[in-house]
């Protein structure tokens, strides 16, 4: 027997009310993911009108990729999209959840799709995590066109990802989005009463707006979020977002920065390069973004004290020990008084004299160490503690420096006989170098025209 039309319709609207509640507690940032290419805010040269990818996307030709950018920048609704204009299945997995077993089973799936006619679109996040045999499983899935596959990583695909698996995939480069895009998502937001916060009678001046925008740091996702809990705040304050409601909103924010990360990398490389450009200006900067972002005080101590061996070196002695200091500082004030020890010896380093020929001549040294390998030490150098070692000629014809003219021995040789005399370290003309030079040209000199008169 059927049942009442009143009783079904009853059903009907219950169904419906469950499906508006379970949508009203969606996050904001799920509920204001774009539908279209047109929604997508940033990546304007990756997606601009006429672009090969847009093209592609829009044609449903859609290939296999790597889509590689910081978070928040549209990874995940790029690849949403994908699936939806090829008119395909999408199946995604995390690297960070997801073992083997199940990625051959997804991998099983897509190819009983393929064999019905229907393509895949298989969305890995955080596909860098994955260890090269994982990454090898799905290589045989890309050549045979069963799934269409589109990796996201925040790290650099050339470090990450095997060669065979980026052979098979192009790579698109994904930045981090602007202010100015990250504003209009916020705004739209505010405006959407299907999705977003639209007639809830939110409220949020422009430049409170931009400063949510500008605290996101590139991150749409982190900017809808924390709009959204500045709203929920807003709505005992009759919906306005203050000034003090944003207080309590932004009071724990931080910037992108990953311990073991690329952008980590990035930004020790740029203070070390500022460091070695003279610009103080520059190198503390970046000694402030990576403390900001929690990087290990001691790591940039470290750091810094290799900085003043490599590349100031002998031009300016004092900076080795100043660094040295300023790591003791560190260590015994801590943070914040001991951050102030690293930026003065960061600004210091970057405004004294450089010179790498030091560094030149270890790594000289180091190489015709590995040509010339186990070379005897000539006889006149070796050590002779016992009679039995003098009457072999250990010693024989060394010359006390103390003891010769000017205090060196001119025509004494200090290398193995095979390799004659050799020069590695070449002072440059900055700094306390000016005088080594000086010093070391007279006597490198001298020692040539005491060697031909020898000879």
């Amino acid at each position: 027997m059927s049942r009442p039309r009143r009783a079904a319709a009853a059903d009907t609207d219950l169904l419906s009310a469950d499906s508006a509640r379970q949508e009203a507690m969606r996050p904001l940032a799920e509920r204001m993911r774009p539908r279209t290419l047109d929604e997508m805010v940033g990546q304007r040269r990756l997606l601009a009108p006429g672009s090969a990818l847009r093209r592609a996307v829009e044609s449903g030709r859609v290939h296999s990729m790597i889509l590689w950018g910081p978070p928040g920048c549209g990874k995940t609704t790029l690849s949403l999209l994908l699936a939806q204009y090829a008119d395909a299945d999408l199946r995604a997995i995390s690297a960070v959840l997801s073992g083997l077993p199940e990625v051959r089973q997804v991998l099983a799936e897509a190819a009983q799709r393929f064999a019905e006619g229907r393509r895949t679109v298989l969305f890995v996040d955080e596909v860098h995590r994955f260890n090269k045999t994982q990454q090898d499983a799905f290589l045989p899935h890309i050549e045979r066109g069963s799934i269409v596959f589109v990796g996201a990583t925040t790290e650099n695909p050339s470090f990450e990802l095997n060669s065979a698996l980026l052979s098979r995939c192009r790579v698109h480069v994904m930045e981090a989005v602007s202010v100015d895009d990250i504003t209009a998502a916020l705004q739209r937001a505010l405006a959407d009463e299907e999705r977003g916060l639209g007639g809830q009678g939110i409220a949020v001046e422009a430049p409170l707006l931009r400063e949510i925008a500008s605290a996101a740091d590139g991150d749409v996702r982190r900017a809808l979020t924390l709009l959204e809990i500045a709203a929920e705040l807003a709505l005992d304050e009759g919906g306005q977002v203050t000034e003090q409601t944003l207080l309590q909103v932004l009071a724990d924010r931080t910037r992108r920065f990953d311990k073991d990360g690329e952008q980590f990398y990035d930004q020790i490389s740029a203070l070390h390069k500022s460091i070695r450009s003279s610009n103080p200006d520059a190198a503390v900067y970046w000694l402030a973004r990576m403390l900001d972002g929690g990087c290990d005080p001691s790591y940039l101590a470290r750091r810094l004290t290799r900085m003043a061996v490599e590349d100031i070196g002998l031009a300016d002695p004092r900076a080795l020990q100043m660094s040295v200091d300023a790591w003791d500082t560190y260590e015994r004030l801590g943070s914040p008084e001991g951050d102030l020890a690293l930026a003065q010896v960061a600004i210091y380093l970057a405004s004294t004299a450089k010179s790498n020929a030091a560094y030149a001549a270890w790594n000289a040294a180091r190489a015709d160490v590995h040509r010339y390998g186990t070379a005897e030490v000539p006889m006149h150098l070796r050590n002779a503690p016992t009679k039995l070692m003098k009457q072999l000629g250990y010693n024989k014809g060394y010359q006390y420096d103390h003891d010769a003219a000017g205090g060196v021995a001119l025509d004494q040789t200090g290398f193995p006989d095979a390799m004659g005399e050799r020069v590695y370290y070449e002072p440059v003309e900055r700094g306390l170098e000016i005088k080594l030079k000086e010093k070391l040209d007279r006597l490198r000199a001298a020692r040539a025209e005491a060697r031909r008169g020898k000879g």
